[in-house]
């Protein structure tokens, strides 16, 4: 036993989801043919480059692996990430832990987002009734041998929900991709709630931390994006790639010949091909060390898109068409 006191957990009032006022509705997703405003700078040809290296990776059988902010789903870029998926151009997306809220909730709902300005001052922040049943769907899919993504995707898919089919959860389980959820523990409104299993969150997040890994094993050749993210998508990609560069070196192989790209809202200043100096701020900035520096050090490629990721995905996925219709390599119309 621990020797320090726990808060007790059944002391909450825990409310439906029909008391909260949401921030976000299911009409605000953008159609799957949204033409946005290009972006400036270099970002357009820079977006024209990966829709190249996705097809081409998708010719090669090489991993085009996707790790994104949750807030990347409330720009509404739903349509755009699943039909990437069914077009085989993206073959892994992985989620910090509200992702799965996230889209659970725009499933069941047609609404997510709170204020937390609003929530915090009453304590009714997170403690919605229908969105702690995802802790009991976690923990029956870590019981029954899943991952946390692959366990919320499979009951989105399963249900009546009126918007599962903006669902990229079930979506995933739908087209055989893994969606991946990486948690840590007290970060998510879930480990609020008196249902909340530790273990078996930490079990289901850990099984779809090795299907990342066995992502990036197959990432020569590939394509690693990095949407949105500043510390879970650099630091997961980051492990991941040093346990498949291990297996790789002692097969006598190299996992070094690939794309890496970014999209974030935070401008770079000067080469972000070359590492920040330990006295800019930005130094600390991973999506730049890590995956713009460090990780293509040994021959890879790597981009950098910022912009808003509602104007960013749907241009990206144009992008990716206009490589498809250059190259004669439509893989959804065979």
């Amino acid at each position: 036993m621990s020797a320090f006191p726990q808060f007790d957990r059944s002391r909450l009032m825990v409310k439906p989801l029909s008391e909260r006022i949401h921030d976000l509705s299911h009409s605000s997703l953008l159609p799957l043919d949204a033409t946005p405003a290009a972006l400036g700078g270099p970002a357009m040809r820079d977006l024209a480059t990966l829709g190249q290296r996705l097809v081409a990776a998708r010719q090669r059988g090489a991993a085009t692996l996707v790790l994104m902010g949750a807030h990347v789903l409330r720009a509404g870029v739903q349509r755009q990430l699943i039909d990437l998926m069914e077009r085989g151009l993206i073959t892994h997306v992985g989620m910090n832990g509200a992702g799965p809220i996230h889209d659970y909730e725009l499933a069941r709902i047609g609404a997510t987002t709170e204020s937390v300005a609003r929530y915090i001052r009453t304590g009714e922040f997170g403690l919605w009734r229908e969105t702690g049943e995802i802790n009991d769907i976690i923990r029956e899919g870590a019981a029954s041998g899943m991952g946390l993504g692959e366990s919320v995707g499979q009951a989105i898919l399963a249900s009546d929900f009126p918007h599962r089919d903006t669902s990229v959860l079930a979506a995933g389980v739908r087209l055989g991709i893994p969606v991946t959820s990486h948690v840590g523990i007290g970060y998510d409104i879930l480990h609020e709630h008196p249902n909340f299993d530790a273990a078996a969150c930490g079990q289901a997040s850990y099984r779809d931390f090795l299907t990342v890994c066995d992502s990036v094993e197959r990432l020569e050749g590939g394509v690693f994006l990095c949407l949105g993210s500043a510390v879970m998508g650099p630091e997961v990609y980051l492990k991941a790639l040093a346990m498949a560069r291990n297996v790789a070196h002692q097969e006598g192989r190299k996992i070094a010949q690939f794309t890496t790209a970014a999209f974030d809202l935070i401008p770079i200043e000067g080469d972000f091909r070359e590492e920040a100096s330990k006295s800019n701020p930005q130094y600390y900035y991973r999506p730049w060390k890590t995956i713009l520096v460090r990780t293509v050090a040994d021959g890879g490629e790597s981009l950098y898109v910022c912009g808003d990721h509602r104007q960013a995905i749907p241009l990206l996925r144009q992008a990716a068409l206009d490589a498809e219709a250059s190259a004669g390599d439509t893989l959804r119309d065979e």
